[in-house]
C-alpha cells in the first residue's frame, strides 16, 4: 500500500516519524512536504497528498498540522477525500469501519508521537464494514456532485 503524507511546518517532526514508521511497516510513501520548520501554509501541503488519493496513486494519505483542524479542511476540499481528524483509537478504529475515510489528520500538538503511531496503526490495519455503512458513504460521496 502507498501512503501520502503532507504537513505544515506545526507537523514536521511528527510527519518524519509516521513517515519512518510507515517505512518500517513496509509500506511506500509519498511525501507531499514540507521538509522545513519554515512558516508555511497546509493547504499547500494537504491538497498535492489529497490529490494523490483522490487520483489513485496512492490508497490512503495522512496530513499533519498543529491541531489537525486546518490541514483536514483543506484535505476534505478534494473531491473525493473523506479526511477524519483522529486524536483516540476508537474513533481511528470506527472512521475506518463505518465512513471508510481515505485520509486522516494528525495533530503534532495535540497527540504525542507514541499515541499517533497507535492511531495510524489501527486506521491502516482496519477494514470497511460496508453494509448498511456503503449507503451512508454513497450518501456523503453525492453531495460532491
Amino acid at each position: 500500500m502507498k501512503i501520502s503524507l503532507g504537513c505544515d511546518h506545526g507537523g514536521l517532526n511528527l510527519k518524519n516519524a509516521v513517515k519512518a514508521h510507515l517505512i518500517s511497516r513496509g509500506f511506500a510513501v509519498l511525501d507531499c512536504g514540507t521538509n522545513t520548520t519554515d512558516s508555511c501554509d497546509y493547504s499547500d501541503f494537504a491538497v498535492p497528498a489529497a490529490k494523490a488519493v483522490a487520483s489513485g496513486e496512492c490508497e490512503r494519505g495522512i496530513v499533519i498540522c498543529t491541531t489537525g483542524i486546518g490541514i483536514s479542511i483543506s484535505a476534505n476540499k478534494v473531491k473525493g477525500i473523506r479526511c477524519a481528524l483522529l486524536s483516540d483509537t476508537v474513533s481511528a478504529r470506527l472512521t475506518r469501519q463505518h465512513n471508510d475515510t481515505n485520509m486522516m489528520a494528525l495533530g503534532q500538538g495535540i497527540v504525542g508521537e507514541k499515541l499517533a503511531l497507535e492511531i495510524v496503526d489501527i486506521w491502516l490495519d482496519t477494514d470497511f464494514e460496508g453494509g448498511r455503512h456503503q449507503r451512508r458513504v454513497d450518501k456523503l460521496m453525492a453531495i460532491e456532485e
